[in-house]
Order: structure tokens, then C-alpha cells, then sequence
């Protein structure tokens, strides 16, 4: 089996969290350590060898394309999946991209483009999804924000819920999907990811796996204080993070 070739960034959001920032800049261009939020993601993935990115995009759509361009700037090929001013949620997004051909047929990292982290993209550079795996996911410890968690995990496969003493964990908005999770979506209806991975989950068709790299939810003002001074405070270089 090859090497993963592709990426997925999803940057469709309006970032409401994060108004009045987010009203006139699209949420994905927020400045994170010096750069736009979603710079960090792009160098990531170049910095392993994955060029080929699709990023959706739908609030203040034109300020982000514009920006970032056909992404030769950053040494990889973006292509963009342009959605109305209401998003077509997270699987929506990903399904267009799938259908217009701007995402292809293929297993591909997905990020999300408000999260943070020191995870390095080496770790997905050969992951290999079973001809029957939909999804593997990366969870992190609970922040405060999610003290609940989102999913567990028991002997590698993830679960909406816990068993006996097990933890539930944070969904790091990292994961390596297979478009077959998306089977059977209709085409410019809105439709959300985790239904469709609770699903699959059901059907042991999930896997994931918890990561210890510093992680965080540009979500809010403060969070996005927070990442700047941990930035600052431990000279992480501009390529470092999703």
C-alpha cells in the first residue's frame, strides 16, 4: 500500500467564538504565533511531503482564497471547495470536495483548522486504513472545555462509550478518513462527522489512538492568548503543529 498523498483542511467555519476577530478575517487566518492559524497546518503537511491539500472554504470564503492562493507560496497545490454562506457542516464539506473532485478517491488526513498542536505529521506520513476501516483517530486528554470527552478507546477501537474503568477522551480534530465513511451522503446537504463515525463505530470500523502532544482549540480569545504565549514562552518553530 502507498503512503498517504493527501489532506483534507476543514475552514469552513464562521468562528463565532471568536467575534468580533472572526467578523472582517476568516477564522483560519487568525494570527497564531506570528502567522494565519491554518499557515501552520499547510507547512505541517509540506514539511512531510503531503503537497496535495483540499481546503473547504464558506465564511468570508474570498478573503481566505485570496490569501492563501493556489498555495505555491508553501510549496503545495491547494484546491478549494467553495461552499454557500451557510456551511455544509463538516461531512458535507468533505462529501463536495469528494464529488466535485477536488478531494480524490483515496484515504486522506483530515484537520481541523482551529486546533493547535506540537503532533508531528511524520507519525501519518505510511498509515494504512484496513480495506474495511472508515476512520483512525487521534485523542487527546480532556481540556477543561470538554471535561466529558468524546470518544474511548478499547483495544484500539473507538467507542462513543467507555467500558468499565476505561477514560473517554478529546477528539483532536486529527484523523486519517476513508471516503467510503462518507457513502451515501446527498450531495449539497449539510451533514456532521461524528454521527457518521458513531456509526461506523458500531460496526468496529473505527480505530483511534491518544497522543500527549501539547494540543489546543483556538476557539475562543483566550485560548488563542494561551497558544501565543506557549509559542512565545517555547520558541516553537513556524512549521511545528498541525
Amino acid at each position: 500500500m502507498s503512503a498517504l498523498t493527501q489532506a483534507m483542511i476543514l475552514a469552513a467555519g464562521k468562528g463565532t467564538r471568536l467575534r468580533p476577530l472572526t467578523l472582517e478575517t476568516p477564522k483560519p487566518l487568525v494570527e497564531v504565533g506570528g502567522q494565519p492559524l491554518i499557515v501552520w497546518h499547510i507547512k505541517a503537511l509540506q514539511a512531510v511531503g503531503i503537497t496535495d491539500i483540499t481546503i473547504n472554504a464558506s465564511w468570508l470564503a474570498n478573503k481566505l482564497m485570496d490569501t492563501l492562493g493556489d498555495g505555491s507560496q508553501y510549496g503545495v497545490t491547494l484546491h478549494w471547495s467553495s461552499e454557500n454562506d451557510e456551511p455544509l457542516e463538516t461531512a458535507g464539506g468533505i462529501f463536495q470536495a469528494l464529488q466535485t473532485g477536488k478531494l480524490q478517491d483515496a484515504p486522506f488526513i483530515l484537520v481541523n483548522s482551529d486546533v493547535w498542536t506540537t503532533f508531528d505529521f511524520a507519525q501519518l506520513q505510511d498509515y494504512t486504513l484496513g480495506a474495511d476501516q472508515r476512520a483512525h483517530l487521534f485523542l487527546i486528554d480532556n481540556p477543561e472545555h470538554n471535561n466529558g470527552g468524546d470518544f474511548a478507546v478499547n483495544n484500539g477501537l473507538a467507542s462513543e462509550h467507555a467500558v468499565g474503568d476505561a477514560d473517554k477522551y478529546t477528539f483532536a480534530g486529527l484523523s486519517v478518513m476513508s471516503p467510503r465513511l462518507l457513502d451515501g451522503l446527498v450531495p449539497g446537504q449539510p451533514a456532521a462527522l461524528a454521527p457518521l463515525l458513531k456509526q461506523a463505530m458500531m460496526r468496529f470500523q473505527v480505530t483511534a489512538e491518544v497522543i500527549k502532544d501539547h494540543w489546543i482549540d483556538v476557539g475562543t480569545e483566550e485560548r488563542l492568548t494561551q497558544v501565543n504565549h506557549f509559542i512565545e514562552t517555547k520558541g516553537v518553530g513556524d512549521h511545528r503543529g498541525v
